[in-house]
């Protein structure tokens, strides 16, 4: 396990140095489209045009032109699984958000935030749904999500090699075991609902039986018996 304050982020440059109109954010200093920008949505610091998504019925409001009839049973899943644990999805404005950043979830706020700018496809809505639900798993596989502790849920050797590939050319080593298997469960029908519903119920570590460092570390802090 690592301390994971902030999952999910590809590197990218700052750019638009725009002064922030707003009076929340004022709290920004190096502008719109930045790590600091984004930063300051995280902490709910930044709150204009972020709003909380209950249901599809939010996505769906927001971009009247497109269908997501075809993933409103997953998604809504989703949340309330995520509403039972205590973490809060919101949909955000691209400029809280750095280049190529789609989503990201925090784990001390225990909150994430979809960018706005992607989210009217249904199939992109997914993927990223699916990925930072699967931080906020890892989450709950780490003893609780009151923490900034998260745990890898599944064997190393259990992720399929395309998507180990995939995450080593775009995350730092540190970062791949547990990007490699959010990147998996992002782009796999059903397999985050699965384990957010697993971690709602309580019975998370029945479900997915924890690693061997993993279950060093529940037994040690007491969360599960040997």
């Amino acid at each position: 396990m690592i301390r994971h304050i902030i999952s999910g982020l590809l590197l990218g440059m700052a750019h638009g140095m725009t002064v922030p109109a707003t009076a929340d954010d004022s709290k920004i200093t190096k502008g719109y489209y930045t790590m600091d920008a984004m930063g300051c949505m995280i902490l709910r610091e930044c709150t204009d045009d972020v709003k909380q998504v209950k249901s599809i019925q939010d996505i769906s409001d927001n971009y009247t032109e497109y269908s997501f009839d075809s993933v409103s049973d997953e998604f809504n899943s989703m949340v309330s699984s995520l509403d039972k644990i205590g973490v809060n999805v919101f949909l955000g404005d691209v400029k809280y958000f750095p280049p190529g950043h789609r989503g990201v979830y925090h784990t001390v706020g225990n909150n994430f935030f979809l960018n706005k700018a992607f989210m009217h496809r249904p199939s992109v809505l997914m993927s990223v749904m699916r990925h930072e639900g699967w931080h906020a798993a890892q989450d709950c596989m780490a003893g609780t999500i009151d923490n900034s502790l998260i745990a890898i849920i599944l064997p190393e050797e259990s992720v399929p090699p395309l998507w180990r590939a995939m995450t080593e050319k775009t995350y730092p080593p540190v970062a791949v075991p547990w990007e490699a298997e959010a990147t998996w469960a992002g782009k796999t029908e059903g397999m985050t609902m699965k384990a957010l519903a697993a971690c709602a119920s309580g019975k998370i570590w029945e479900v997915y039986p924890p690693t061997p460092l993993t279950r060093k570390y529940l037994v040690d802090e007491g969360f599960i018996d040997k």
